[in-house]
């Protein structure tokens, strides 16, 4: 079995029945996991009334001809704070490589080059993210209630908000529709 360690680049799945009503049927991509902790972005839910224009101009950005596409809920960490999780065709001040993935970017210079259209060719734009502490996602990892699939950027970049879920079970292997939401009894 894979150790838990080092999820970089994987998306992490919500098990029906996690317990956590943030995380139900949460997709998050894992940007960085190392000894001192792990930083996601969630990948599965859009926030309610705002569309990546509107962000843009809240920002005083002009959006130009940027599309509206949905700004994703990144998670329940600093739910102001912006993401750009994108294709590696383009790096900015601050941008991390996320193997498998692409990159991450969470200062404005990205969406600055988004409207533009000098930004990267494909990206997602997410507020919040999911953290956890050192050892606390290991931990996590060793009982029921997250499942770690292998990263693919059809998935991020291809796939609707609300399909990612069931598409990186499938992806897996999985059908979803199998899996039980309840805890068994003996």
């Amino acid at each position: 079995m894979e150790s838990p360690r080092f999820l970089s680049g994987k998306l992490l799945l919500a098990m029906p029945g996690i317990g956590d009503p943030r995380f139900e049927h949460a997709v998050i991509a894992m940007c960085v996991h190392d000894e001192n902790g792990a930083v996601g972005i969630g990948i599965g839910h859009q926030r309610a009334g705002i569309g990546v224009r509107g962000l843009l101009e809240q920002l005083g950005i002009d959006p130009g001809e940027t599309p509206d596409t949905p700004v994703l809920h990144g998670g329940p960490v600093e739910p102001g704070r912006g993401f750009v999780l994108h294709s590696d065709d383009w790096g900015g001040q601050d941008t991390i490589a996320v193997t498998g993935l692409g990159a991450l970017t969470g200062t404005i210079d990205v969406l600055k080059a988004i409207a533009e259209g000098r930004g990267p060719s494909r990206y997602l734009i997410a507020l919040g993210y999911a953290g956890w502490g050192e050892g606390q996602l290991d931990e996590e990892m060793t009982r029921p209630g997250w499942f770690a699939a292998d990263g693919r950027q059809q998935i991020l970049f291809e796939t609707p908000t609300a399909e990612r879920w069931e598409a990186t079970f499938k992806a897996e292997g999985i059908d979803p529709r199998l899996l039980d939401s309840g805890a068994g009894a003996a």
